[in-house]
């Protein structure tokens, strides 16, 4: 059955692992007929956590798609990932969606995920919504909750329904306010949804004004949705997964009040235009050209390579012809499929707002660009910030011969995985596997073992130093090489200064009178490049750097490449030893959930660890978030350390902050462990 775009809802459903999104799927696609009996995580059975790593581990390792129709309405729901280790396929969701609804566990609250998706979310300009879950669940302080929610999110969220009878009902605030809720006054409730709606429409507001509490749902409408967009209310529901509780009302409050396609704020895309970018709007109109999205890449075992996209305008036909990004030769829509969990049922069309795959297609990757239009290929999606994936692994196939076939799948994982990576370290000759966590990459190497029957020996990765420097210098070399016939000879006066922190690299050619030749200068570049890939203090590659050459000489018949390649790496080492070079170590951010009883133990271990602790918030249920950053070269098997500390309840998250100079004795060993490295290399 086709669903215009004002038919159509599309909501991601995202917060911290336990939460029921899963089972709060199961729910609403049994409520709304498409499913005879909802299935049970427990027993690996619901649609969405097909995969059988995640019937294992009972819960899920990446966004699914499900779809349902009611009311007239096609409605389509993401289930996301909860753990932080795998919060890139969670916010890689976002893009797909109107609406991101964060759901919370009533009996745990407000956890580390909760706060970032929330935060994710609203960054991407995504109309939100908050689901309590499990509100029948044993001692839940539903009002304590309520005002966490408003103390953490703002004042802006307000209920929409309130439980009643305990956690065996709800009670309608907005379209019908009347009986009675096991916390809060729904008239009160009621009035102040209105009084949050009203604010940001001054006519309605006069018009308020004069009716009192006459005021209708109907006119409530459109500024709803503005209020929506533009993040001034976050409506707020009450629900159980486990028995139907306030299910059948929260089918409603997606029908009746969250935004189509044609309400929510449109996807930000932008073209390419010389280097400026110009806002390019997406129509949801079924008429005119394609643009799509794609959000996801799934590499499966029988049908290959498949993406799964968003329509944002245009229609997509099967047999149609799309191009993908600014490539030149489109591809041929063979299967337009539409998702339900890891069933494919082949379609001939979908538009504006309807989420779909094709397969086959080993050109799309994650984040192309779809569409049917040549002039389109500059057109592209404000790119997700997603978290730094900065733990590590080093890898190598457990027999010789199959580093290819590792490579390969390695390729297919990462393909699938925006935060999965793999690094091959300058100087180290390790390939490097970096994910978001200990448990991010666990479930990786065990789907080399299970899903591509590969095994692996893996061992902790050389810690990602850098090398820096602290003042200014100059350096100078002259490369005079005589050998019987034409000789070589090039020399190089440079100039080195320090860039602020994370600036990179940058090379300025100030050389006048053509003491170097033009044609040298970039010889003179690759030559500083080496160093710079393998600095000269510890053999870490540098960063933060300005190298400028300023003067030199040559020789008309024998100064060539080869002379000036050696010229200007051998002024820059010069310079380098001269400006205070520096060994820089990355320090991250971390978050430590953990019970209360361990906080103290907790701050200590960082702070031996040359940690520094900001600060600490309290969690649900006696728990406490510790907050600080750390060197990452002192969080090696840290999982374990915190489980001894914790009794096995704690668990953290980091992001790459900054880089900051190790210790002076560090530094000191590295300099001369690479220096006796050199000299037994170089006998």
């Amino acid at each position: 059955m086709h669903y215009g775009p004002d038919a159509i809802r599309t909501i991601a459903l995202i917060g911290h692992a336990g939460c029921g999104k899963t089972s709060l799927v199961e729910a609403l696609l049994h409520q709304g007929g498409a499913l005879h009996t909802p299935g049970s995580v427990e027993r690996g059975t619901t649609v969405c956590d097909f995969d059988p790593l995640e019937r294992k581990y009972q819960h899920s390792l990446s966004s699914a798609v499900a779809h349902l129709h009611y009311r007239d309405t096609r409605i389509y729901l993401l289930d996301t990932p909860g753990y932080p280790d795998f919060s890139g396929l969670s916010i890689s969701a976002l893009p797909a969606v109107e609406t991101a609804a964060i759901v919370i566990n009533a009996q745990t609250g407000i956890e580390i995920t909760t706060r970032r998706m929330m935060a994710w979310a609203g960054e991407r300009k995504l109309c939100r919504m908050i689901i309590v879950n499990g509100i029948d669940g044993e001692k839940v302080d539903l009002a304590g909750l309520l005002t966490q929610i408003q103390e953490t999110f703002g004042t802006g969220c307000l209920p929409i329904n309130l439980p009643a009878q305990r956690g065996r009902q709800v009670v309608d605030c907005f379209f019908n306010p009347a009986g009675d809720a096991d916390i809060l006054s729904v008239a009160a409730v009621h009035n102040a949804l209105v009084d949050q709606v009203v604010e940001i429409d001054p006519v309605l507001m006069e018009l308020y004004l004069e009716q009192g509490e006459a005021i209708s749902p109907e006119q409530l409408h459109e500024p709803f949705e503005r209020a929506l967009r533009e993040g001034h209310l976050v409506p707020i529901c009450f629900t159980s997964a486990i028995n139907g509780t306030g299910i059948a009302e929260l089918l409603d409050v997606f029908v009746r009040l969250l935004p189509s396609p044609l309400e929510g704020n449109p996807p930000l895309f932008y073209r390419d235009a010389g280097g400026r970018e110009e806002t390019v709007r997406a129509e949801p109109v079924a008429d005119k050209h394609v643009l799509a999205h794609a959000f996801k890449i799934v590499m499966d075992p029988y049908i290959g390579k498949m993406a799964v996209f968003r329509i944002h305008q245009g229609t997509v036909r099967r047999d149609s012809q799309l191009y993908i990004g600014d490539a030149r030769q489109p591809f041929k829509v063979a299967h337009l499929l539409m998702l339900q969990g890891k069933e494919h049922v082949d379609v001939s069309q979908a538009g504006p707002g309807d989420i779909c795959a094709t397969a086959k297609i080993d050109e799309i990757g994650f984040d192309a660009v779809l569409h049917d239009a040549p002039e389109d290929g500059n057109i592209h999606l404000s790119p997700l910030d997603f978290p730094t994936p900065i733990y590590g692994l080093a890898i190598e196939p457990a027999r010789r011969g199959n580093e290819q076939r590792l490579w390969e799948i390695l390729q297919k994982l990462t393909a699938e995985d925006p935060c999965l990576r793999v690094e091959h370290p300058v100087g180290t000759n390790e390939t490097v596997v970096r994910g978001l966590g200990e448990l991010h990459l666990r479930h990786m190497l065990e789907r080399l073992s299970e899903q591509y029957k590969l095994e692996v020996v893996t061992r902790p990765p050389k810690i990602a130093y850098r090398e820096t420097i602290g003042a200014r210098a100059e350096g100078h070399y002259r490369h005079k090489k005589q050998t019987g016939g034409a000789g070589q000879f090039g020399e190089v006066m440079l100039r080195v200064e320090p860039l602020p922190r994370g600036a990179g690299f940058e090379f300025v050619d100030a050389v006048k009178g053509g003491a170097i030749p033009g044609q040298f200068i970039p010889a003179v570049e690759k030559g500083v490049l080496q160093v710079i890939a393998n600095g000269p203090l510890a053999g870490f590659p540098m960063q933060d750097v300005r190298v400028t050459v300023f003067d030199g000489k040559s020789h008309s018949v024998d100064s060539k490449e080869v002379a000036f390649v050696t010229a200007g790496r051998k002024a820059f080492i010069d310079a380098v030893l001269k400006a205070q070079p520096i060994v820089l170590e990355p320090i991250v951010d971390i978050e430590v959930m953990t019970p209360d009883a361990a906080m103290g133990d907790i701050i200590g271990d960082l702070s031996a660890k040359r940690g520094q602790v900001h600060g600490t918030r309290t969690a649900a249920g006696n728990a406490v978030i510790v907050a600080g950053k750390v060197p990452l070269s002192e969080l090696n098997d840290y999982q374990s350390r915190l489980n001894a500390i914790a009794g096995g309840h704690g668990n953290y998250n980091i992001q790459l902050s900054h880089y900051d100079p190790v210790p002076p004795a560090q530094q000191e060993r590295m300099a001369s462990q690479h220096k006796s490295h050199g000299d037994s290399t170089a006998t």
